[in-house]
C-alpha cells in the first residue's frame, strides 16, 4: 500500500521557484503507485508525443484519462480527487516553463519602439528604432520600416495561421493583428501614430508559444544586422527622460584665421539648405554637421555640403567638430535632366551606402521630386556614350554592373556613386540619337 498522504504533501508543497509540470507530477504519482518502469515509460513517451504539440486542453484531458485508468484502491480513492485538482490547476505558463528555459540565450523575448527616425534615402521615409531584449538579458537596437513588419506578418501568416480560426490545429496559432497600410498623410505623423499599435503587436507576437519564437524569419527580423550596429541613434525619446538643450553663442572669428576649405569638385546641391560649390572656391567653415557633412559660407550664402568635395585648408576647432545627432553616412548621386532647352545638373545626397542597389520605383520617385516633373524617364550612358532607357530593376542592376567596370577611369569624390542618372521627358525619343 502506498503512502498517499506523503504523495499529496509532496505535490502541494512543490518548489515555487521551479514548479513541477504535468509530466513530472504524473511521474511522481505513478512511481508512488509502484507501477512498473516499463509501463510508466510508455505513458511518458505517449505524453511527450501526443500532449506537447497540441492545443491547451489536450494535456489536461490526457492526464485525467491516465488517472482514471488506474486500478481502484481504497487509499488512492481518498486522495485522487485532491491530486487531480492540483494537476489540473497548473497554469499553462508553468507547464511551458521548462521549454522556455531551454531556449537559446539570443532569442528575443521583448521589444519596444524607442524612437522614429527619418531616413533620407532615394526616397524619404521614417523607420522605427527598436530596443530588443533577449532571453539571455542582452539589449540592442534594430532599425525597421513598416513594410518590413508587413512582410514578416505575411510570411508568418502563410506558415502558421489555421484554416479555421475557431479550431486551430497542431503547429498553428492565431497571430496578433498588424496595423494596416496608410497611403495618404504626413509620413512622420503616420509613423508616430503607429508606435502604440506596433508595440502591442510585437508584445503579443513574442508572447506566443515558445516553439514559435524559434521561427527563422521571426528571429532574423529581430536580429541585429551589421547595418544596425553601424547606426548611431539620436534621441531615443521613449527611453530617455526629456532634457533641455541650451544653445551657446560662438564668438566671431577673423576671416583670415577662420577654418576654411577649398572646393575640389563642383557641387550642385539639391534644396535650399545645401550649398552650391564651384571648383576652386574657398568656403569658410562654421561647424561639422556629422561625419560626412560640413556647414560653411561662400559668396554670402550659407549651407551644408559633403566634406568629400573639398580639401580642408584649416580644420575646425575640436569643439566644433563633434557634430550633432550622430553619424549618418551620405553618398552623392550626380544626375542630369536633358530637355530641348539644355542640360540641368544636380547632386543628390542620400543616406545610403555606395554599394546599395536601389529599386527602379524609388529612383523614379526621387527624380520626379528633384526635377519637379512627373513625366520623366530614367536613363544611363553605356561605355560608348549612348543613352539606355531604364524600365525595371534588372536594368538598374545592369547599369550598376557596367559602371563598376569603368571605376577608376573617372575622377570622383570618394562618396559619389560610380553611376549617373539621366532623366528625360518620357515622350522625347530624340535624345537617343544625339549626344547630350
Amino acid at each position: 500500500m502506498f503512502d498517499a498522504e506523503h504523495l499529496f504533501n509532496c505535490l502541494s508543497c512543490a518548489d515555487p521557484v521551479r514548479p513541477v509540470s504535468c509530466a513530472e507530477t504524473l511521474l511522481a504519482f505513478y512511481s508512488l503507485l509502484n507501477y512498473r518502469t516499463s509501463a510508466f515509460s510508455s505513458i511518458v513517451e505517449e505524453w511527450e508525443w501526443e500532449g506537447r504539440d497540441t492545443d491547451d486542453n489536450t494535456p489536461d484531458v490526457f492526464v485525467e484519462e491516465k488517472i482514471e485508468s488506474v486500478e481502484e484502491d481504497g487509499d488512492m480513492q481518498r486522495y485522487i480527487g485532491r491530486v487531480r485538482n492540483i494537476i489540473m490547476s497548473l497554469p499553462q505558463q508553468l507547464r511551458d516553463e521548462s521549454d522556455f528555459d531551454q531556449l537559446p540565450h539570443n532569442i528575443p523575448v521583448s521589444s519596444t519602439i524607442a524612437d522614429t527616425e527619418e531616413k533620407k534615402g532615394f526616397i524619404y521615409y521614417f523607420r522605427f528604432v527598436i530596443e530588443v531584449k533577449t532571453r539571455g538579458g542582452s539589449k540592442y537596437l534594430i532599425y525597421r520600416r513598416y513594410r518590413e513588419f508587413f512582410n514578416l506578418h505575411q510570411i508568418l501568416e502563410s506558415k502558421y495561421s489555421p484554416e479555421n480560426p475557431d479550431k486551430p490545429g497542431p503547429n498553428t496559432c492565431i497571430l496578433p493583428p498588424l496595423p494596416g497600410k496608410v497611403f495618404i498623410g504626413n509620413k512622420q505623423e503616420i509613423a508616430e501614430s503607429r508606435i502604440p499599435e506596433l508595440n502591442t503587436y510585437m508584445k503579443r507576437l513574442l508572447g506566443l508559444p515558445t516553439w514559435f519564437l524559434l521561427d527563422e524569419d521571426l528571429r532574423m527580423f529581430f536580429y541585429q544586422t551589421d547595418q544596425d550596429t553601424q547606426q548611431q541613434p539620436r534621441a531615443l525619446r521613449r527611453l530617455r527622460p526629456p532634457t533641455r538643450k541650451v544653445k551657446t553663442g560662438k564668438p566671431k572669428m577673423d576671416l583670415f584665421s577662420s577654418p576654411r576649405a577649398e572646393a575640389m569638385f563642383d557641387f550642385r546641391g539639391n534644396g535650399k539648405e545645401e550649398l552650391k560649390l564651384k571648383r576652386g572656391e574657398v568656403i569658410f567653415l562654421l561647424r561639422r554637421v556629422n561625419t560626412d557633412w560640413l556647414e560653411g559660407t561662400v559668396n554670402n550664402q550659407t549651407g551644408i555640403f559633403p566634406e568629400s568635395f573639398v580639401k580642408i585648408i584649416k580644420p575646425l576647432p575640436e569643439s566644433d567638430s563633434e557634430g550633432e545627432g550622430g553619424g549618418h553616412t551620405y553618398s552623392c548621386l550626380r544626375c542630369f535632366l536633358l530637355t530641348p532647352s539644355g542640360v540641368e545638373t544636380r547632386d543628390v545626397c542620400v543616406q545610403e551606402d555606395l554599394t546599395i542597389q536601389p529599386t527602379y520605383k524609388d529612383l523614379l520617385s526621387r527624380m520626379r521630386n528633384v526635377f519637379k516633373m512627373d513625366d520623366v524617364a530614367l536613363n544611363y550612358r553605356d561605355p560608348e556614350g549612348d543613352l539606355i532607357r531604364i524600365l525595371d530593376d534588372e536594368d538598374i542592376q545592369l547599369m550598376i554592373k557596367e559602371s563598376r567596370r569603368q571605376e577608376g577611369k573617372v575622377n570622383r569624390p570618394v562618396n559619389q556613386f560610380p553611376w549617373e542618372l539621366y532623366a528625360t521627358i518620357s515622350s522625347d525619343f530624340s535624345v537617343y540619337n544625339t549626344e547630350a
